[in-house]
Parts: C-alpha cells; sequence; structure tokens
C-alpha cells in the first residue's frame, strides 16, 4: 500500500508544541494553507486547509523556526483519528503525520516579498519569477574518423527482451 502526501502551503497559525502526557515526547500540530492547482472558470482559487502533526525532533525543529506565515513543505501521510468531543459525539479527523519538514522559501525572498509581513495572508501572490539568463548549449560532436563506436545493424527490428 502506498500513503503518502506532500504539501506546499503557509502555515495559518504559530506551531503549537505539546508535550505526551510522560513529558518526554515532543509533539507539535499546525494547519498549512494549501492553494489547489485548479480554479473554476471566472472563480477564486480554492485553499485547502490540512492539519499537519509532527514527532520528535521534526517537532521541536517546526516549534523553534517556524511561524504564521511561513511557507512550509511537508512530506508524510495521511492518517485518520476517531474521538468523542465533549457531548460524546463521534468525530473524525484527517491530519498528514509528518516525516519530512523544509523550508518552502528563503529568508530572504519571505522578508523582501510584496511586503509581506510575516502572517498568513489569503491575497498572498509570490513576486514574479525573472527567467533565467540564457546558458549557452554544451556541444557534443563527434571527432571526424577514429571512434571506437560503430551503428549497430537492424537486423530484424525486435527488441532483445
Amino acid at each position: 500500500m502506498l500513503n503518502k502526501a506532500i504539501l506546499m502551503g503557509r502555515l495559518t497559525r504559530d506551531p503549537e508544541l505539546r508535550y505526551t502526557p510522560n513529558g518526554n515526547v515532543p509533539v507539535v500540530t499546525f494547519t498549512l494553507a494549501v492553494d489547489r492547482n485548479y480554479s473554476g472558470n471566472g472563480r477564486e482559487r480554492q485553499t485547502d486547509f490540512i492539519d499537519i502533526v509532527a514527532w520528535r525532533r521534526q517537532a521541536e525543529f517546526v516549534s523553534q523556526w517556524f511561524t504564521k506565515g511561513m511557507m512550509a513543505i511537508v512530506v508524510g501521510s495521511i492518517q485518520s483519528r476517531r474521538w468523542q468531543d465533549k457531548n460524546g459525539n463521534n468525530r473524525t479527523s484527517i491530519e498528514v503525520v509528518a516525516d519530512e519538514i523544509q523550508f518552502g522559501e528563503t529568508k530572504k525572498s519571505r522578508e523582501s516579498n510584496m511586503g509581506y509581513q510575516g502572517g498568513y495572508q489569503d491575497s498572498y501572490s509570490p513576486a514574479p519569477q525573472q527567467a533565467p539568463a540564457a546558458r549557452p548549449v554544451p556541444s557534443f560532436d563527434m571527432p571526424a574518423g577514429g571512434s571506437d563506436f560503430s551503428e549497430i545493424s537492424d537486423d530484424d527490428g525486435e527488441v532483445p527482451f
């Protein structure tokens, strides 16, 4: 079976670091705002809000270095959890348990991002990207004569496997 989620989005709030009841295993939770790749005709792009959970060293890393509004890349697995609320109603939560969490942008680009002030913004749009400068294409011309390579004859057109 395969259960792998790869997400890139902005934190909607500061990560919340807690510890397990015995007090020795850190766990952090946060929500990632992820834009969908498509939008309907003339409609705004929709955003999904995905709950993320990270444990141990990942939890400490996120708690120390990530804040509301920062772009993060999360790789993990989707997990469902059933529980009862205060009124005894059965509830289900879907969340991503993070295996890897990385910065989604550099500090320099985050600070110069068109007046971006460090908080989640519904109307965030990234700064326009400049096309990379054209590089010269390397030449792979074979030297005339004296090559150790020869063309393979296509005797019957069949693939040998």
